[in-house]
């Protein structure tokens, strides 16, 4: 079994006060550290049975102390977050030893900012973003390459729209826990929790 002993202790004078300038340091570590994807982040939700489900997004920004990501608004994270809008996302990055954990409430970005992140993308990706019905059952690969063909000549010029049902979401915690292996399985584990707009940071018992 192998020990994490890579990192010095995590200890709580160690750490800034507000944790999300704690997640973007220890962002840019993982960044700098040659992970494949260090901006991946696991995302679950909860739909209207209760039933919890978690797939993979990509951290594509941080404002007004919240995370960004974008989806198809009617994929099955959109239907869930529509009628439950909270969230956990965990970051895991291996090399580092390390995890982040977000808890907090969704909101969709304005059409502004999600508009200019879709024409930010490749041409390629904006096309198949109208090509997708995202979480749908299709019959075939053949259906959906069909369908790509479509779009592509259905947008061959000019400026690719962005989509009515695809857009950016915004994750507001009020939980931020940072993990940090340590020998013994006896890891460090610091939690901010947002009361009334301040961060209370507390350790929790690995």
């Amino acid at each position: 079994m192998p020990q994490y002993t890579l990192n010095p202790p995590l200890v709580e004078d160690a750490v800034q006060r507000d944790p999300l300038a704690q997640f973007a340091v220890w962002l840019s570590d993982a960044k700098a550290a040659g992970l494949i994807e260090p901006t991946a982040m696991t995302l679950a939700t909860v739909d209207a049975d209760g039933r919890p489900s978690a797939r993979v997004v990509l951290l594509k920004g941080m404002s007004d102390g919240a995370l960004q990501f974008y989806s198809n608004y009617e994929s099955r994270k959109g239907a869930a977050l529509a009628i439950h809008p909270f969230a956990a996302a965990t970051f895991w990055w291996d090399k580092l030893e390390r995890c982040v954990r977000f808890e907090g409430r969704v909101s969709k970005l304005d059409a502004e900012t999600s508009t200019n992140y879709f024409h930010s993308r490749p041409r390629g990706s904006q096309i198949g973003a109208w090509t997708s019905r995202q979480s749908k059952v299709v019959d075939g690969r053949a259906t959906l390459d069909a369908r790509l063909v479509e779009t592509q000549q259905r947008f061959a010029e000019g400026v690719v729209p962005l989509p009515p049902f695809w857009g950016g979401y915004a994750l507001k915690p009020d939980r931020i826990e940072f993990w940090q292996g340590r020998d013994n399985r006896l890891h460090d584990r610091l939690r901010f929790v947002e009361e009334n707009g301040v961060w209370r940071l507390e350790r929790l018992e690995p």
